[in-house]
């Protein structure tokens, strides 16, 4: 079983954009998320992890938070990638290799999608992790 192309188009708008899918699901709570949290992880969290499973902890790391809107996050074709660099703290410490990044609640530790990231980044001093704009979500 799968979703259709267009609501899977509609669903990470839904949930990167805060854009409604009509008659079926809206952004209305009483206080909705504004931002995306995204994370960097030295191993794939997994579906049953949480942003914490595995994640950096480099000296100074830190998630960054983006926010919820087609102009920071376009979705498109089932994909959303980031509209601009998504750049992390420089690291003042520490040696890891990032392998996963993933988006998920700003206000917890709250999964959402992971992915790789490719070519993996090696982080030592002074090193700053970034994702690109060529780094993509997809859900199909």
């Amino acid at each position: 079983m799968s979703f259709g192309n267009t609501f899977e188009n509609d669903l990470l708008k839904l949930i990167f954009n805060a854009t409604a899918i009509a008659n079926l699901a809206d952004n209305a709570a009483a206080s909705p998320e504004t931002d995306i949290g995204f994370a960097l992880h030295t191993g794939d969290p997994g579906e049953a992890g949480t942003q914490l499973t595995s994640e950096a902890a480099y000296t100074s790391y830190a998630r960054v938070d983006v926010t919820r809107s087609a102009g920071a996050l376009p979705a498109t074709n089932n994909s959303c990638s980031p509209a601009a660099d998504i750049e992390f703290p420089v690291a003042t410490g520490g040696s890891e290799t990032i392998t996963h990044f993933s988006a998920g609640k700003a206000s917890s530790d709250y999964l959402i999608i992971s992915g790789t990231v490719t070519p993996n980044i090696v982080v030592t001093d002074t090193v700053q992790p970034i994702l690109t704009t060529a780094s993509t979500m997809t859900v199909d």
